[in-house]
């Protein structure tokens, strides 16, 4: 894996030289329209919407709409003064509590790789972060975007989240049926013995696309001409607020029931392998 860019983390007078790597990958599946009669890949043109005319790229030009209908146009001189030139570096001007910062504000995650000189400060940095609980508030260029970013201790190294800016983050106002709505003692008692019977560790490799999967298989055996049965979805219905004490104790019922038949399944497995265990001593012993 080759990296994004190679630069320095930056604060105070400290500058630790980095190579900056993607954390994470999209697995979307992407499809070209085509036409049916012969499969032919559809393009589109830009045409105008006064006549419907093509318009060539030399007299295509950028604006902005102040007003329904109303434009200012945007020249390349004008995006050339704000043009932010990438310095490859990743200047942190705070440091705050990671639990004051709302999850919500984090969304891309960068791997930060110490580059040959920076092994020392990198580790102290690592380190510092990891026993105060805080992270570098940043600023960082990338493909010519200023981007707010975190430097955040991750395992054995630090990783550069991209951040959302305060002005992006929607506010919960215009939600409606939030958490106030009262419940008893008696459905939140077994909501949370139904909560505790499912817990388990966090084990991420065992959630999987299975809507990406599907189509994979179906891509995949159309490509050798063969009919795949349609998948039907199981049909769910809202709980119903006069039944929600039943269907949680049959949710809690039903989870208990299934771990005691994975618990009989092991036992019984362990029993038949002494079993046979004991056989083969006793075979070997007459």
């Amino acid at each position: 894996m080759r990296p994004i860019w190679k630069g320095s983390i930056s604060f105070g007078l400290v500058y630790i030289p980095v190579a900056v790597y993607p954390a994470t990958r999209e697995e979307k599946l992407s499809f070209r329209q085509l036409r049916s009669s012969d499969l032919s890949p559809i393009r589109y043109k830009k045409v105008a919407e006064a006549d419907s005319k093509e318009v060539p790229a030399e007299q295509i030009v950028r604006g902005f709409e102040y007003e329904r209908g109303r434009y200012i146009v945007m020249k390349e001189e004008d995006f050339e003064k704000v043009r932010i030139e990438s310095t490859h570096s990743i200047d942190i001007t705070d440091f705050v509590d990671l639990e004051q910062v709302d999850p919500k504000f984090f969304y891309k995650p960068y791997f930060l790789e110490p580059q040959k000189g920076g092994e020392k400060a990198y580790a102290v940095l690592h380190k510092a972060l990891s026993g105060t609980g805080k992270i570098g508030i940043a600023k960082v260029v990338i493909s010519n975007r200023e981007h707010l970013a975190a430097v955040k201790p991750d395992g054995l190294f630090l990783i550069l989240e991209l951040m959302h800016f305060a002005s992006e983050i929607l506010s919960t106002e215009i939600l409606k049926n939030g958490s106030a709505t009262g419940v008893t003692d008696k459905e939140l008692k077994i909501a949370q013995a139904l909560i505790d019977s499912m817990a388990v560790s966090w084990e991420p490799e065992k959630y999987r696309d299975e809507y990406r999967t599907a189509l994979m298989e179906i891509i995949e055996q159309k490509a050798k001409n063969r009919q795949i049965p349609g998948r039907v979805a199981p049909a769910h219905s809202p709980t119903n607020v006069v039944d929600l004490v039943k269907v949680l104790q049959d949710s809690l019922n039903r989870t208990q029931s299934l771990k005691q038949k994975r618990g009989s399944a092991r036992s019984s497995g362990r029993s038949t392998a002494a079993l046979v265990k004991q056989k083969r001593r006793a075979g070997v012993l007459g």
